[in-house]
C-alpha cells in the first residue's frame, strides 16, 4: 500500500473537517440562528439550535474519525483486514462527494475535495510501493 497516499487522503480529511466546522459556524450557523423561525422544541428553539450545531459539528469529528483509521493503519499495518477498511474508507467519501454534488448542484466545492480523498484512499489502498 502507498502511504503517501494515504496520508495524504487523511490530511485533506482533516483539513475539510476544520474547515467545515469553522467556515459553518461562521457563515451558516449563525445566521440560520438569528432566523426566528426555527421550531420550537421543549418550549424555545434552544434545543433546535443545539441539536443543529451539535449535528453540524458531529460531521466534522466523523471525518476526523475516518482521517484516524486511515492513519492507524498506516502506523499498524494488518494487510487483510487494511484493505477492506481502506475500501470502506473510500466508498464513504466517494458517496460524500456524489451527495453533496448532486444536492448543491455543483455549487459547494467540498465534492472535489471528498472526490479527492476517495481517489487517493482508493489509490493507496491498491498500489504497493517498496
Amino acid at each position: 500500500m502507498n502511504d503517501i497516499l494515504l496520508i495524504s487522503g487523511a490530511i485533506l480529511a482533516v483539513i475539510i473537517g476544520a474547515a467545515h466546522s469553522y467556515l459553518g459556524e461562521r457563515y451558516i450557523l449563525v445566521r440560520l440562528f438569528r432566523n426566528s423561525t426555527l421550531p420550537e422544541l421543549f418550549g424555545s428553539d434552544t434545543f433546535t439550535k443545539q441539536t443543529l450545531r451539535f449535528a453540524w459539528h458531529l460531521t466534522t469529528i466523523a471525518w476526523i474519525g475516518l482521517a484516524s483509521v486511515l492513519l492507524i493503519g498506516v502506523i499498524v499495518p494488518s494487510p487483510g483486514q487494511l484493505s477492506a477498511i481502506y475500501k470502506a474508507i473510500s466508498l464513504t467519501f466517494f458517496i460524500s462527494a456524489v451527495v453533496t454534488l448532486i444536492w448543491s448542484r455543483g455549487r459547494h466545492f467540498a465534492w472535489i475535495v471528498f472526490l479527492s480523498i476517495s481517489f487517493l484512499v482508493w489509490m493507496g489502498s491498491q498500489i504497493r510501493i517498496l
